[in-house]
């Protein structure tokens, strides 16, 4: 959204006094866009890269050993393909001239590094997001599906075994960068506050041999390097309503209305929920009004639900619990794509007058930020492990 910041609203920054060394804002750290493999397409060449590797040939096939003068059939070469098409992701403010010139603070530079800020922070969303959608995914505490999950089946040091264990039997590569192979974790503040209860963890500080460490690196485990990132992939319940008298088998009558974000959830394309045993019910975006209580169902229940039945998102652990998704992988999971010579992040100042007639007195400057073309692109799926799981509240 463009933001035109103005005098008559920033009075605080106007007062006779104040401290003029702002508060440190809070600062998303690259972790998710650090460690994928890096890809560059040359200027003018299309905004899609494809990655190919080649696949194996099966040992099995060649175990009974040849024939005496006999020639063996040859075999095929075949690869797999990946594509990834890169985007322009960008956002501007507005400063007038006014507020330039009075404003104590720094205006201009401060809105430059707020939206460095916000663009770097889309930036390992995106990564993030793509590096989970994969369908290697391991559940906590044998559970064999996310809404099963409650805020007991914490991640283990078990499970992260278990995660090692696959990306081994895959033949996952493992990063070194001057250190003993590893694979990565990435995981939130929450997981790892429940993993540093166990004996077998080591802190980061009580590693015994002199060695390169990553930014953020926290501790290790089994052959797991682990980095902590408060941008780590949530699961969160977007609806939790309980249904009200009145409810039929296609209106749901809710014991409060729904939020503005609520509803702009039931309108995302895919959006479902469950109400009870029910799951995945479409929802009639049509009939969604601001400060609706009632969800109208695409589809008739089977029965009318019971008065206090919960209605949460499909996107949940049991009962709306939160799930968190900590991941596991090698060297080479996933890439990261830009093009060549068009660098990672631009910050654009148009000065007062910049625009020539259409600002005719000078009044109206602009500082933006743009990422030219990115995209994120998981390469093996199977060198990517998801594990889902609660947490501790």
């Amino acid at each position: 959204m463009n933001t035109t910041t103005s005098t008559t609203l920033t009075t605080k920054l106007n007062k006779t006094f104040y401290d003029r060394q702002l508060l440190e804002s809070a600062k998303t750290r690259f972790v998710f866009a650090k460690y994928g493999q890096k890809r560059s397409i040359p200027k003018n060449s299309g905004k899609t890269v494809e990655f190919r590797r080649w696949n194996l040939f099966d040992p099995s096939k060649v175990m009974g050993g040849l024939e005496e003068g006999v020639t063996p059939e040859s075999q095929a070469l075949s690869q797999t393909s990946v594509q990834a098409t890169v985007s322009q992701y960008g956002a501007y403010v507005e400063v007038s001239d006014l507020l330039d010139l009075t404003g104590y603070d720094r205006v201009i530079a401060d809105s430059a590094e707020l939206l460095g800020e916000q663009l770097g922070t889309v930036i390992e969303w995106i990564t993030r997001d793509e590096i989970c959608s994969g369908s290697n995914v391991q559940y906590a505490n044998g559970k064999q599906s996310r809404d099963a999950l409650t805020s007991s089946d914490k991640l283990t040091v078990t499970e992260i075994r278990k995660a090692v264990r696959t990306l081994k039997n895959a033949k996952a590569r493992m990063f070194s960068d001057g250190r003993n192979p590893h694979f990565i974790c990435i995981c939130s503040p929450e997981a790892t506050f429940d993993l540093q209860s166990d004996s077998n963890w080591q802190d980061v500080s009580k590693y015994s041999n002199a060695e390169q460490i990553y930014s953020g690196e926290i501790g290790r485990l089994y052959g797991v390097v682990f980095v902590e990132s408060t941008e780590a992939k949530v699961f969160t319940p977007s609806i939790r309503r309980s249904v009200a008298i009145g409810s039929t088998a296609t209106q749901i009558v809710l014991d409060k209305a729904l939020t503005a974000a609520q509803i702009e959830y039931l309108k995302t394309e895919g959006a479902t929920i469950s109400i009870g045993s029910n799951k995945n019910l479409a929802v009639d975006v049509d009939a969604l009004e601001e400060d609706a209580e009632v969800i109208v169902l695409l589809e008739a229940l089977d029965a009318v639900p019971q008065v206090g039945a919960a209605i949460i998102s499909d996107d949940a652990g049991a009962s709306g619990a939160e799930v968190h998704a900590t991941v596991v992988f090698g060297k080479d999971a996933y890439g990261i794509i830009d093009v060549t010579g068009a660098g990672g992040m631009q910050t654009i100042i148009k000065p007062c007058g910049s625009a020539g007639t259409a600002d005719p007195l000078n009044q109206r400057a602009t500082v933006g930020a743009k990422v030219a073309a990115f995209a994120a692109k998981r390469l093996n799926d199977l060198w990517i492990v998801r594990i889902e799981h609660g947490v501790s509240a």
